[in-house]
C-alpha cells in the first residue's frame, strides 16, 4: 500500500468507524431482537442462537414477528397512513418552499444571507416548543378560534385540534426548512444565461420554469422531499401532541409497543419495516444524484 492509498484509508476511516459504531452495530441489535420472541426476563427477549461457550451452536430465531405485522390490518394501517401524511406533508412543503426559494435564490446579493437566516431561524429553538405553539393557537381557547369569535366570523370554536390539519400544519411548520435550503442550493447555481436565452427564443415565463428551471432545479426538489418525508414517516411527537387518538402512525405504534406493551421484538420488527420502506427512497435519491452528474 503506497503513502497516498495510506493517507485516504487514514481520511475515510473515522467516519468509517462513527457508521460503525451509531449505525451498524445498533442495527444488527435490533435485527437480532425482531427475530426472537418476547419473554418475561432482562431483556425481554429470548435469545436467537444456542451456545456452547464461545461459539453458536443453533439458530432459534423465526420470522413470526414480521408475519405477524404483515397480517395486522393495525400495523398495515399504521405504515400505510405514515406513508400518506409524510408524502402529503412533502408535497405541501415542496409547494411552500420552492417559491421561497426561488425568491432567495433570484433576491438581492445582499439581502440572500438575511432570508436564509430567517429560514435557519426556526431551528435555534425547540420543535417542541413549536408544536406547543400550535396547540396554543388551534385549541379552542386559542389565538385562531378566539380571534374569529371576537369578529363574529363564528358563534362555536372551530375544531382544529386533533385533526389530519392540524399534523400537516406541524409537518410543515418543523420541516420547511428542510426543504427550501436544498432548493435554494440548487436554483441559486441556475445559469441566468440559459433564461435569457430562452426569453431571446420567445418562450413564455411559464415555458421557460418548466423547460428549465424546474428540471435543472430536480435535484434539490428530490433532496428536499426526501429530508422532510425520512423523518415524517417515523415522526411521534407531531401525531401524540396534535392528532387524534385514532391518529394512526408508525412512530406511535412503535413507542406503543415499546414502553406501553413491552413487546420488544414486535417493535423491533416495527423498526425493521420502517426502515425497509426508507431504504427506497434513498436509492431513489442516489440514482437521481448519479443521473444529474452523468
Amino acid at each position: 500500500m503506497g503513502f497516498a492509498s495510506f493517507k485516504r484509508y487514514l481520511v475515510i476511516m473515522p467516519p468509517m468507524l462513527w457508521l460503525a459504531l451509531f449505525f451498524l452495530i445498533p442495527f444488527f441489535v435490533v435485527l437480532q431482537v425482531s427475530l426472537s420472541d418476547p419473554a418475561l426476563s432482562r431483556p425481554p427477549y429470548t435469545a436467537i442462537f444456542s451456545w456452547n461457550g464461545l461459539w453458536p451452536t443453533g439458530f432459534l430465531g423465526d420470522l413470526e414477528n414480521y408475519e405477524f405485522l404483515l397480517s395486522d390490518s393495525l400495523y398495515v394501517n399504521s405504515y400505510v397512513n405514515s406513508l400518506k401524511i409524510a408524502a402529503n406533508g412533502s408535497l405541501v412543503c415542496l409547494l411552500i418552499g420552492y417559491p421561497m426559494a426561488y425568491l432567495i435564490a433570484r433576491a438581492d446579493a445582499r439581502m440572500r444571507n438575511t432570508l436564509l437566516l430567517l429560514v435557519i431561524l426556526p431551528f435555534w429553538t425547540s420543535s417542541l416548543l413549536r408544536v406547543y405553539a400550535l396547540i396554543g393557537m388551534y385549541s379552542p381557547n386559542g389565538f385562531i378560534n378566539s380571534s374569529l369569535t371576537w369578529f363574529g366570523v363564528i358563534d362555536a370554536p372551530l375544531q382544529l385540534m386533533q385533526t389530519d390539519f392540524a399534523v400537516y400544519s406541524g409537518i410543515v411548520l418543523t420541516y420547511l426548512p428542510l426543504m427550501i435550503l436544498p432548493l435554494y442550493s440548487a436554483l441559486e447555481k441556475l445559469d441566468g444565461d440559459l433564461m435569457e436565452a430562452a426569453s431571446d427564443l420567445g418562450a413564455t415565463p411559464l415555458a421557460t420554469f418548466w423547460r428549465i428551471t424546474l428540471p435543472l432545479s430536480m435535484p434539490g426538489i428530490v433532496a428536499g422531499s426526501l429530508l422532510v418525508f425520512i423523518p415524517s414517516v417515523g415522526e411521534f411527537v407531531i401525531p401524540a401532541l396534535l392528532g387524534g387518538p385514532d391518529q394512526l402512525m408508525i412512530g406511535k405504534t412503535l413507542w406503543t409497543e415499546f414502553f406501553n406493551n413491552r413487546d420488544w421484538p414486535v417493535a423491533s420488527s416495527v423498526a425493521m419495516i420502517m426502515l425497509a420502506f426508507l431504504v427506497i427512497p434513498m436509492m431513489f435519491l442516489r440514482n437521481t444524484q448519479r443521473a444529474a452528474e452523468g
